[in-house]
């Protein structure tokens, strides 16, 4: 069914975007826009209320990833209906249907975000709200209890089970903890080692923000550590563990963010003779590496001193924010109370959902639907950018692209942006007063089709190769 509402924007102030998702919110909440009611084509509404057909896309966009409308490729933008009554009752048991050509927020044709990556809807959703039903109909551990260590046992043996393997080594229940999402464990961990007035952490010189981020609320020092295609130079950390009498190396050696880069196993053990000579910490995150790893990892080579950092976010939902941080042989309990000194432990209800997520049956199976839509994307990003200095990664949900000459990385990101694509500069990660490359990363975006992934893509090697730079006249 059509509709002929028009929202009223009056003299809404703010984001234009903004204005209209709030007018759509309230056209359903007053009945205006009734369930089912397909709204005006993207372009139809830009037209009537004077603004762009990308305002329009993003409010639409914002709607259907709450849930509130739903996006049908080659129909349309829908209200979303609400769900059947009956899934408390009989729904636990219909079929997961996995669909890999399925998009999220199909409605987002012309301003892409590539800021985080988007990861495909492929049953993962359908999965995790029979999961919810299911702890909110019988609750493992009971709705009325703070969360205990023995309350996250199965949970917690489940994430173990799940991340053991020969590179990472055997992972046991009680060598890990719980937290809210990947950035919440490292902050876990930095709470669990740093000690004195300005303790200091060390960083590759472009490094996930994060880092950084966790360092500040902990009043720590950050200084960036010289690399190369291979990762953190060990001349360059030994240099800095012995001015600065560093606590704590980060680094992502699978996958490094931005670069793509990737650091092999004589490069690893180089740097941890380096952090045994100077008693340094080695934290790995591991978040954004979707596939198997290529080599074993600082947990196996330094077993005494590595701290490790992963998440479901890159590989199933950031929604739920589970993440787990895993420490040393016989150093886990120290992490243990910095995770139950700050928030007691995950809520109950999601340490049930962790445990049956976790080991259900299907979860190989979507894994590895996400990573084949993700590296559909990368191809069709490698296929448009290929000629030009491109790194990547298969199963990495992004890419790192030098800027050709006549471009610097501000000017570029603003004129993505005027054409409808957000990225991210090489300055967001590296410290305030470090000198950057002109580069960007840009992420995968699954939750737009391909076809509109790839038109992104190709307004930003148009721009490449018309480079603001000219000399004047």
């Amino acid at each position: 069914m059509n509709t002929i509402w028009q929202p009223e924007l009056g003299d809404a102030t703010g984001p234009k975007y903004k204005a209209v998702a709030q007018a759509i919110r309230e056209g359903v909440a007053t009945g205006d826009l009734a369930e089912g009611v397909k709204l005006p084509p993207v372009r139809d509404l830009a037209w009537t209320l004077g603004i762009t057909p990308g305002t329009v896309a993003r409010a639409y966009t914002i709607l259907t990833d709450e849930g509130m409308l739903t996006a049908e490729v080659g129909r349309g933008t829908y209200v979303a209906r609400a769900r059947p009554a009956g899934l408390m009752d009989g729904g636990l048991d219909m079929p997961l249907e996995v669909d890999s050509t399925k998009h999220q927020s199909d409605a987002q044709t012309y301003h892409v975000n590539l800021i985080s990556p988007h990861l495909p809807s492929v049953g993962q959703a359908e999965l995790i709200r029979q999961l919810l039903a299911e702890v909110a109909y019988d609750p493992p551990s009971g709705m009325m209890h703070y969360p205990t260590r023995h309350g996250s046992a199965s949970a917690r043996r489940a994430a173990a089970q799940w991340i053991s393997s020969p590179p990472l080594g055997e992972v046991k229940e009680d060598d890990l903890v719980l937290a809210h999402g990947g950035q919440n464990a490292i902050l876990l961990i930095f709470q669990t080692l740093l000690s004195g007035r300005r303790p200091v952490i060390l960083v590759e010189e472009l490094s996930y923000p994060g880092f950084r981020r966790a360092a500040e609320l902990l009043r720590a020092h950050v200084v960036p550590v010289a690399m190369d295609a291979q990762g953190v130079i060990p001349d360059a950390f030994e240099a800095a563990a012995k001015t600065h009498g560093a606590q704590i190396l980060c680094t992502s050696p699978e996958v490094h963010n931005p670069t793509c880069g990737f650091s092999p196993e004589a490069r690893r053990r180089a740097l941890v003779d380096v952090a045994r000579k100077h008693d340094v910490q080695i934290m790995e995150d591991d978040c954004y590496r979707m596939g198997t790893a290529r080599a074993p990892s600082y947990r196996v080579l330094a077993p005494e001193r590595s701290w490790y950092v992963t998440s479901i976010s890159k590989t199933l939902t950031p929604a739920l924010r589970i993440g787990l941080a895993v420490a040393p042989k016989g150093q886990a309990a120290g992490l243990r109370r910095a995770s139950e000194h700050s928030f007691f432990g995950l809520a109950t209800p999601m340490i049930d959902l962790c445990a049956k997520l976790l080991t259900h049956n299907k979860l190989d199976g979507l894994v590895t639907h996400v990573r084949r839509a993700n590296n559909a994307y990368v191809e069709a990003a490698v296929n448009i950018l290929g000629g030009y200095d491109l790194k990547w990664q298969k199963d990495v949900p992004f890419l790192w692209l030098h800027l050709p000459d006549g471009w610097r990385a501000g000017a570029f990101a603003q004129a993505a942006e005027g054409v409808g694509v957000r990225i991210r500069i090489a300055e967001e990660y590296a410290c305030r007063d470090a000198r950057t490359p002109h580069a960007i990363r840009f992420a995968i975006n699954a939750g737009v089709s391909l076809e509109s992934f790839e038109k992104a893509i190709g307004r930003l090697r148009d721009l490449l190769e018309n480079p603001q730079d000219q000399i004047g006249v």
